[in-house]
């Protein structure tokens, strides 16, 4: 039985198109060891329902359907708003957390009332190579989310009080192609509240193959330039802004707009001549790379554009 004297936590799992890893993940997340309640929320995102993984006892599993606008962002909403749990987290259908994930990172949590979220590392997965990603401090602030996106920090691994991710105004769905959802989510938590970090590694994260992201680069500019908008203080930053605008150059790179791309490769070299972004551009706005190829080298050293 559960022990009451922590608090429940529910899990919520947006899925689309992937069966087999769902099961990994929904499994990994019943094998916690955490002595409270869990329960499993999986939302299928325009996509017919498999009612055949959802379970009772200790560990229950509800199958439901996004009922919001379709997406990553409005599939984590429909979770949001239809559990009433103390604490609530975040796990994608192709990850899937170690044992001790919850039962490290909830009491961190509770340590001080006015942390609205805790993170922590995660062990990447690529073909046949694992790297481990870590952020060695315990608190992640404002600014140094500005500076930098922390790429560490990944969804999989967030745990909110319920109450205050309510009070964020939840997962932003107008986002393009939800791309950057938990960047938004992290900003706005370290505007109002305190962001937690348990340093060690706690979830294993699945990289795919650059080419999913062949359909995404429209989408991509597109949230990049909303989050110039909507936080001023990222273009006002001399190497966090250099970092979004050397990402809207490749993206723009990447669909074809070689003069776009250039532009904004030119920008961000003289905000921060040493952001690499921009050069990467460059490459493929030239012909020298494909876009595709560039990610997979990322990739398999943990890393992406």
């Amino acid at each position: 039985m559960p022990n009451a004297a922590l608090p429940p936590v529910t899990v919520i799992v947006p899925t689309k198109h992937r069966s087999e890893l769902l099961r990994r993940a929904v499994d990994a997340v019943r094998a916690q060891d955490y002595g409270g309640e869990v329960q499993t929320l999986v939302i299928y995102d325009d996509e017919e329902p498999d009612f055949a993984l959802a379970c009772g006892g200790d560990r229950p599993v509800v199958v439901l359907t996004n009922t919001r606008q379709p997406g990553l962002a409005g599939a984590r909403n429909t979770g949001i708003m239809l559990t009433n749990s103390e604490l609530i987290a975040f796990c994608d259908d192709d990850d899937a957390w170690l044992p001790d994930k919850l039962s490290t990172q909830v009491p961190a949590l509770l340590e001080s009332p006015d942390t609205a979220l805790v993170t922590c590392g995660m062990r990447i997965e690529y073909g046949d190579r694992t790297i481990d990603r870590t952020l060695r401090t315990d608190w992640v602030t404002l600014d140094e989310l500005i500076r930098d996106r922390h790429a560490e920090l990944h969804s999989s691994s967030f745990v909110f009080r319920r109450e205050q991710l309510l009070g964020l105004g939840m997962v932003n769905e107008d986002l393009p192609g939800s791309f950057g959802e938990d960047y938004d989510l992290l900003l706005r938590t370290a505007r109002k509240g305190r962001v937690r970090n348990v340093p060690g590694v706690h979830v294993r994260v699945r990289r795919h193959s650059a080419t999913r992201f062949v359909r995404r680069w429209q989408s991509m500019e597109e949230a990049l330039r909303w989050f110039l908008q909507e936080y001023p203080e990222l273009g006002q930053a001399r190497v966090g802004g250099a970092r979004i605008s050397g990402q809207i150059a490749f993206a723009t790179a990447a669909q074809g707009h070689r003069s776009e791309a250039l532009r904004w490769a030119g920008r961000t070299v003289r905000r921060n001549p040493g952001e690499a972004r921009a050069y990467l551009a460059l490459a493929v706005a030239s012909g020298v790379m494909r876009p595709d190829t560039l990610l997979t080298r990322l990739h398999r050293h943990g890393h992406s554009i």
